[in-house]
């Protein structure tokens, strides 16, 4: 199992997006929490294999119907290796 810790900047608090990310996670079978950060990001924490994580990146960067996605800087961590990215 992998673990994703995503930090999504742009219109993303107060606009449903923590209930989109809840969502998205239901359907692609991952786990996840999603937190408003006090600088105005969300973090995504989620876990589940490689397939459905990347998916759910995708799914971030694109955003909800209302949000405005400007960044996702993230982190997929897999045991002793670890892959970086932004």
């Amino acid at each position: 199992m992998k673990k994703l810790v995503a930090d999504i900047t742009g219109i993303v608090q107060g606009v449903g997006f923590r209930s989109f990310v809840r969502d998205a996670a239901v359907k692609l079978g991952v786990e996840a929490t999603a937190e408003n950060m006090d600088d105005g990001s969300v973090r995504v924490l989620a876990r589940g294999n490689g397939r459905q994580l990347l998916r759910l990146l995708a799914l971030l960067r694109q955003g909800s119907r209302f949000s405005s996605v400007d960044r996702v800087d993230y982190l997929l961590e897999d045991g002793e290796d670890d892959a970086e990215g932004s």
